[in-house]
């Protein structure tokens, strides 16, 4: 019964409308799929390059992706179809379309480029502990005498690192200290703070 409802639907709609159905029903499911797998953290790939790029700040605006496509094709093909019921012309349905499927392509290009700006690859950047306060956690020796270690909290996270200290008498655990400088890019070199 449903099946001769659909068929006699079909059957009376247009050829220029029914084009427009066949685009909307597997690019709406498309559309929904890709969504919850992005937002679920399936992580649906646009089958872009797998890349190690130090220094690389994202994935940049990226216009043409499987997911902005999918996005075009959806709203194009509905408001195609929302078009022919306001009776509009086919030439005038065509750009219509066409101009909403290219406004969600770019609306998706925007959230999907800062969504990937929201992302921190958590890689410690030495500078930052600068003018930072710490806590010696293994004796730190006067006159860079030997390298111990502080506990400093730096980007967010508390961190056990190697320290050095200039000062003329020893730093014993439970010191707090300042970071003055960062000595070959993994030694920070710290003073105690006078009370």
């Amino acid at each position: 019964m449903v099946l001769l409802d659909f068929s006699s639907w079909w059957a009376g709609k247009a050829s220029f409308e029914q084009v427009y159905w066949l685009i909307a029903i597997p690019s709406s499911l498309a559309l929904l799929v890709t969504l919850v797998m992005t937002f679920v953290g399936g992580d649906f790939e646009d089958g872009g390059v797998d890349e190690d790029i130090s220094g690389d700040d994202g994935a940049g605006f990226q216009f043409f992706t499987l997911k902005n496509l999918i996005g075009f094709f959806t709203l194009f093909a509905w408001s195609g179809l929302a078009c022919i019921k306001g009776n509009m012309s086919v030439p005038i349905t065509i750009m219509i379309s066409t101009f909403c499927g290219l406004v969600m392509m770019t609306l998706m290009a925007g959230i999907f480029y800062f969504m990937s700006k929201l992302t921190d690859d958590g890689t410690l950047k030495m500078t930052n502990a600068i003018n930072r306060i710490g806590e010696i956690y293994l004796p730190v020796m006067a006159n860079r005498g030997n390298i111990g270690k502080i506990q400093i909290n730096i980007q967010d996270s508390v961190r056990t690192l190697q320290a050095m200290t200039d000062d003329d008498e020893d730093l014993p655990f439970g010191s707090v200290v300042t970071v003055t400088e960062v000595i070959n890019g993994n030694i920070l070199l710290v003073t105690k703070i006078k009370k």
